[in-house]
Order: C-alpha cells, then sequence, then structure tokens
C-alpha cells in the first residue's frame, strides 16, 4: 500500500503588527489562498477573511474583510443567509 504523503500547512502570510491567534484554509489552488483567520490587532480580536494571490515565491494580499463584532457578523450571515437559496438552481 502506498504511503501517504504528509502535507504541511504553510503560515498564513500576515505580519506584525497583526498577531495570528488561529486560522483555517477555505480554498488553496490554482494561485489563490482564502483563509478565515482571527488575529490580534493592537490588543483587539479580529475575525477576518483573507484572500492571497502567489506572486512568484510569495504571497500577496488581494484582500481582506473584518469583523469586529458579534452583531456585525449577525447581519452578514442573515443577509448571506437569504442569499444563499438563490445558488441552488
Amino acid at each position: 500500500m502506498p504511503e501517504k504523503k504528509e502535507i504541511i500547512e504553510e503560515a498564513v502570510p500576515i505580519i506584525a503588527p497583526l498577531k495570528v491567534l488561529e486560522y483555517k484554509t477555505v480554498n488553496k489552488r490554482f494561485g489563490w489562498w482564502s483563509a478565515v483567520v482571527l488575529v490580534d490587532s493592537w490588543s483587539r480580536k479580529q475575525v477576518c477573511l483573507y484572500l492571497w494571490q502567489k506572486k512568484g515565491d510569495k504571497w500577496a494580499r488581494k484582500q481582506k474583510f473584518a469583523v469586529h463584532s458579534q452583531e456585525d457578523w449577525n447581519v452578514i450571515k442573515e443577509s448571506v443567509d437569504t442569499m444563499i437559496p438563490e445558488l441552488i438552481t
């Protein structure tokens, strides 16, 4: 039986002063990487959705969207939930 190769997850390309507390890769293929990242920014936690593009041998941030509070998230989630059924055709 062939041996499984261990996949080593590289650290998300976020630099100081932001401190990565936790992250989860959503998608990483075709030169694009998206992840949800819990960061500490100046002693304040944020949940951010990042999108990076591979440029040569480095990742370059293309977009960042931050959620600052549970209240903000509830509005975002409710809005997205109302539109998701439109994706099913």
